[in-house]
């Protein structure tokens, strides 16, 4: 892997009394916030050859609405091991998907905006944050460990 896109879920509803946090469903500026990553991602040519997806309504219509933007896209693949991660679980499963050149994960912080900090600054008690619908674009400088990736983009609608 060389190329790692870390993509945080889009701005989503609360929780309606008593379900459960999966079914949380995009709010409609969640949606636009989903479709505008996905145009800057198309916009500047950056392409995920595999998509690791948490199973969560908003991650997953997050997923479905930013790679609708891209040509051939490859399907998502759900992991319930996104849900509530740790950076150190996070690159755990990164490491399992080393083959592809390019990866995206949409998952939920803390998780998402540590593992930021964790790759590029090489720790990951200080981190900058993640809004809804951020993106993080990383270039790995060899193998997937702290401190070992440039940020290359960042963007947030």
């Amino acid at each position: 892997m060389h190329e790692l896109i870390l993509l945080r879920h889009a701005e989503a509803q609360p929780a309606p009394s008593g379900a459960d946090d999966h079914s949380r469903r995009l709010s409609g500026r969640g949606e636009q916030e989903a479709r505008a990553a996905g145009s800057w991602l198309a916009s500047h040519g950056v392409k995920p050859d595999r998509v690791l997806c948490s199973p969560s309504e908003r991650t997953r219509s997050t997923a479905s609405l930013a790679l609708a933007a891209l040509k051939q896209a490859p399907s998502p693949e759900f992991a319930d091991d996104i849900y509530e991660a740790t950076p150190g679980e996070l690159l755990a499963l990164l490491d399992q998907h080393g083959d592809a050149e390019t990866v995206m994960l949409v998952g939920h912080n803390p998780g998402i905006e540590r593992l930021v900090a964790l790759l590029v600054e090489g720790r990951s008690d200080e981190f900058r944050g993640m809004p809804p619908g951020g993106l993080a674009v990383l270039h790995l400088n060899g193998t997937l460990e702290p401190g070992n990736a440039r940020l290359d983009a960042f963007w947030s609608p």
